[in-house]
């Protein structure tokens, strides 16, 4: 389970977490006539099967499952009805909002799953085999009656430059298959790290780092919140919601872009949320 996380803790070591693919997530919710920020399921490569007790508006987005109802769009779903979401068929995850979001306790005003020390969301873990969850009141509007495609798949992500510069747009990486909600990890030509001593000090979503064996690691949504290593970029906020929809062993080039760029694509992708409703 995840929502759009728990910013404002980072001081006490705590990562702010949420749906690794923030935009997919707000589109469903808004699909459905939720807050934007109403809890929701966040599936990874594979989804489920659910049952619904009562007749529900439900929402799929992100990465296309092999599911029952269309993509993209408000569906009602009848009592005892089930949703069988298999493997993706392209992306990594994938998003099952439902009209008045999921209804669980919030932990530092979240329920954010962060599964690495069992904090929020349903008992603190992934969901298991017959385990029942309720529906809330986040309801803001009336379901919409249009369709979110969300934007085309990318491969090339933007970035600005880190504070500790080095040449990352010139070789094409490939995703590791140890990647996790904490970082991406890359493979490909090592690059040559800053020389320098540094300091530890905070680090924010999206930055890459460069370890010693001079392979990059892309911060993600469960990142720790101080580091050592040079920063050599930062993935643009406009291009978060592609680094949640990453499959293991996927090939990922950067491209530099200005502050002015970064900021022109994000007024840009917040313009097109906003015609969900």
């Amino acid at each position: 389970m995840q929502d759009l996380g728990r910013p404002g803790y980072a001081h006490l070591g705590i990562s702010a977490s949420g749906a690794a693919d923030a935009l997919s997530l707000r589109a469903g919710n808004l699909l459905v006539g939720n807050a934007e920020g109403a809890p929701a399921l966040e599936m990874t490569l594979e989804g489920g099967v659910f049952e619904f007790a009562r007749s529900a508006i439900i929402a799929l987005t992100g990465a296309d499952f092999d599911a029952g109802i269309p993509m993209g769009q408000a569906v009602e779903v009848q009592p005892r009805e089930q949703v069988r979401c298999g493997q993706a068929r392209s992306g990594a995850r994938g998003y099952l909002c439902v009209r008045g979001g999921l209804d669980v306790p919030l932990v530092l005003g979240s329920a954010s799953t962060h599964l690495l020390t069992g904090l929020g969301g349903f008992a603190g873990r992934a969901l298991r085999r017959g385990d029942v969850l309720p529906v809330g009141d986040a309801i803001r509007g009336a379901p919409s009656g249009r369709r979110w495609t969300g934007p085309a798949p990318r491969l090339t992500l933007r970035v600005t430059c880190g504070p500790q510069g080095a040449e990352l747009c010139r070789p094409a990486w490939q995703v590791r298959e140890d990647s996790d909600r904490m970082g991406l990890r890359l493979h490909g030509p090592a690059l040559a790290r800053h020389a320098g001593h540094m300091l530890t000090e905070g680090v924010p979503l999206g930055a890459v780092q460069l370890p010693p064996d001079g392979q990059p690691i892309v911060l993600f949504v469960e990142h720790q919140t101080t580091g050592g290593y040079p920063k050599i970029a930062h993935v643009i906020s406009a291009d978060f919601h592609a680094l949640g929809q990453l499959r293991p062993r996927a090939e990922v080039r950067f491209e530099a872009v200005s502050m002015d760029a970064a900021l022109a694509l994000l007024r840009a992708q917040e313009d097109s949320l906003d015609a969900v409703v």
